[in-house]
């Protein structure tokens, strides 16, 4: 019996190979559908890469998709190291990178230099890649919905872009940090003005309301690729950064899980009748053994060898779920809320 889900794809750089492998598992799996993907930053062009090629050629076609989506983003020039590193392992390439990580230089120019200082020069190295998918299928009414977030820099609230709305620069905005890409101008069609926009995990990484339709299924399964708990207190400058940084991208999903934990107990002890809202059971696919060892350089250069460790490393967590969980899908959650945000 086929299964229906949702998918909730977060941000966070080059740590996204995570949820490209965590995608190519799933499309292995015959008794999945994805029924809907909402997505933000690195989760924006996942699930633009997945519905691009569902909607095209089906499971081959999604897996396609994805592994040209990562082939682009290992070879985007100016956000890798020097090319001396490309003959490294990626384990020994992880170690030496942690020790130079508090001299990374793109830290350091994010940090002391506005996007905006490089005037007419300025180029967002991400632009190339967005441009080449197939649009058409992106905002085709085949396969799952797909929805975007991003942050409007004015009003500091989420967006969400769907169907048409769907477009190069959606994704951008939605993938703008903004130290280090100059803010995406996109028009609101509610005022006919141009608004700016950047990174959608300030305000929902990934928004997960999009999912609380009656059409779509209850599962709602979260691809986390920041570590939600680090035992250890950061004493560095470098690690305090990085923490923060953590902290900062999971905050609005775990709002969002919070009011999911909040109706869950109104509808147990029969304060909310049934069937007032949606009823949510949440699953979570996750390594944070893996993302505790990496760090924000890591999220900032997409070097092939990290890429596809960290695929790896999506694709064993994904079978890992579904070995374990398969049968709890639709009919009960596998993320212990209560104990969450106990």
């Amino acid at each position: 019996m086929v299964k229906r889900i949702n998918l909730a794809l977060q941000g966070g750089g080059a740590h996204g190979a995570f949820t490209w492998g965590v995608l190519d598992r799933i499309l292995e799996d015959p008794d999945i559908e994805i029924a809907a993907i909402t997505g933000t930053s690195a989760g924006a062009l996942n699930g633009a890469a997945f519905k691009a090629g569902m909607a095209r050629d089906g499971r081959d076609g999604a897996k396609a998709a994805l592994d040209r989506l990562w082939a682009r983003m290992g070879a985007v020039g100016d956000m890798r190291m020097a090319n001396w590193i490309a003959g490294f392992d990626a384990g020994p390439l992880l170690n030496a990178l942690k020790v130079m990580a508090p001299f990374s230089p793109m830290e350091a120019i994010s940090q002391a230099v506005s996007p905006y200082s490089y005037g007419p020069f300025y180029r967002n190295p991400l632009r190339p890649v967005v441009e080449q998918f197939d649009f058409g299928a992106v905002c085709a009414d085949a396969g799952p919905d797909l929805y975007i977030c991003a942050t409007s820099v004015q009003t500091g609230k989420v967006r969400v872009f769907s169907g048409t709305e769907i477009s190069t620069d959606a994704i951008l905005a939605s993938a703008c940090l903004p130290n280090l890409f100059q803010a995406i101008e996109i028009e609101n069609p509610a005022t006919g003005q141009s608004e700016a926009y950047w990174d959608g995990g300030y305000t929902g990484n990934p928004a997960l309301f999009p999912l609380f339709q009656d059409q779509l299924p209850d599962d709602l399964v979260v691809v986390n690729i920041n570590p939600l708990v680090r035992e250890e207190v950061p004493k560095t400058a470098h690690d305090i950064q990085n923490r923060v940084n953590e902290i900062s991208f999971n905050s609005s999903l775990l709002r969002e899980l919070r009011a999911i934990s909040f109706v869950q107990r109104l509808i147990a002890d029969g304060t909310m009748e049934r069937g007032r809202m949606k009823r949510v059971l949440v699953h979570m696919i996750a390594d944070d053994d893996l993302m505790t060892r990496l760090s924000v350089t890591t999220k900032l250069i997409p070097i092939p060898q990290i890429l596809h460790m960290l695929k790896d490393a999506g694709r064993e967590a994904a079978d890992g779920f579904l070995n374990q969980h398969s049968e709890d899908l639709g009919q009960r959650q596998t993320v212990d809320l209560v104990e969450m945000f106990g």
